[in-house]
């Protein structure tokens, strides 16, 4: 492996801790070397606020100056005009390494790619370019300003990261989400630790709608909330032939959120899809999903519940959430 699939392989796991939670934006990080030193390694966390590079680069300054900025990081005018009025070749002998193509485009934020052709960086590293037309072109302004480039390093793990990004730029991307033990016995209460709960409240606060089955709704009595995370309870689907639902119970007393009850779905709408349910969901729905996100606790239970069916999966990335495992993986 290369310095520079190292460090490459750095941004994209960093990226990663963030990978949805960004909705409707692409999981991108960054990380940025001052003589051949880290200095910087962020990640884009929420749509609307600075992106992974620009939070970088702030950092690097922290870092490299040993001075704490004074003002919200993640205020992306802020944070752009911050860095723009710093002394000229301020990171003049900094490498940054990114896993998207800096963004040319400006909207609810500015331009990367012109911010990074300001600050002209000794080279810019990127895993992929963007796929999306009308995103692209942020190569083109580092070109025109002689910056040294290389491109494509880690990109099939790049394009992997950015997988729901593309999908829901067509249609929606469905996550469906699983608990279960280290045997794969999902029953018996809560079988995740805090920080896996807390990760799927995040998951639930940017999501378009949710998915559960009408089992689920009956046995379970659930809440589906955002508790863990003080955010906006998601919208509710109940996907369920019969209507025969007790309207008492906490799903349909959460203020500020709609709930349906439908025998059919559609998923040709752009926008991501949590799923949570059981073994009767996953065969339902099996056609449809995208991604499979599984929280597995260190434990053995001989509980009778378990999800009895045949998937071929390919593991995408894993990371620890307290003591729990975290898998994603794709469907094949």
């Amino acid at each position: 492996m290369t310095s520079n699939e190292i460090y490459m392989h750095q941004a994209l796991k960093k990226a990663w801790q963030y990978q949805l939670r960004t909705y409707p934006n692409p999981a991108v990080g960054c990380l940025i070397l001052y003589r051949d030193e880290m200095v910087a390694l962020e990640a884009h966390q929420k749509a609307g606020t600075s992106h992974a590079e620009v939070l970088a680069f702030l950092s690097a300054y922290e870092n490299m100056s040993q001075t704490k900025i004074d003002f919200d990081r993640f205020d992306a005018q802020k944070a752009h005009t911050f860095l723009l009025r710093l002394e000229k070749n301020f990171f003049s002998e900094c490498v940054v390494y990114v896993t998207l193509e800096p963004c040319s485009h400006v909207g609810k934020t500015p331009s990367c790619a012109s911010l990074l052709s300001h600050l002209k960086p000794k080279k810019v590293v990127i895993a992929t370019l963007d796929p999306i037309e009308g995103h692209d072109g942020g190569i083109n302004l580092l070109k025109e300003q002689d910056l040294e480039l290389t491109v494509g390093v880690c990109q099939k793990e790049a394009l992997e990261l950015l997988e729901p990004f593309l999908i829901w730029q067509k249609r929606a991307f469905v996550l469906f989400k699983i608990a279960q033990t280290s045997n794969g016995k999902i029953g018996g209460g809560y079988l995740s630790s805090k920080e896996s709960l807390t990760h799927v409240h995040q998951l639930r606060a940017v999501c378009s709608k949710m998915i559960i089955g009408g089992n689920t709704v009956r046995v379970d009595r659930p809440t589906l909330d955002c508790r863990f995370t003080q955010d906006t309870a998601p919208d509710i689907i109940i996907y369920s032939k019969e209507d025969n639902l007790d309207r008492s119970i906490p799903l349909f007393t959460v203020p500020n959120r709609e709930v349906q009850i439908l025998d059919k779905l559609d998923f040709s709408k752009s926008s991501f899809i949590l799923v949570e349910g059981g073994e009767g969901m996953l065969n339902a729905l099996k056609d449809e999903i995208d991604w499979l996100l599984q929280y597995q606790t260190p434990k053995l239970s001989s509980h009778s519940s378990h999800y009895d069916i045949d998937l071929d999966l390919r593991f995408l990335h894993q990371e620890k959430k307290g003591i729990d495992l975290m898998l994603w993986s794709s469907l094949i």
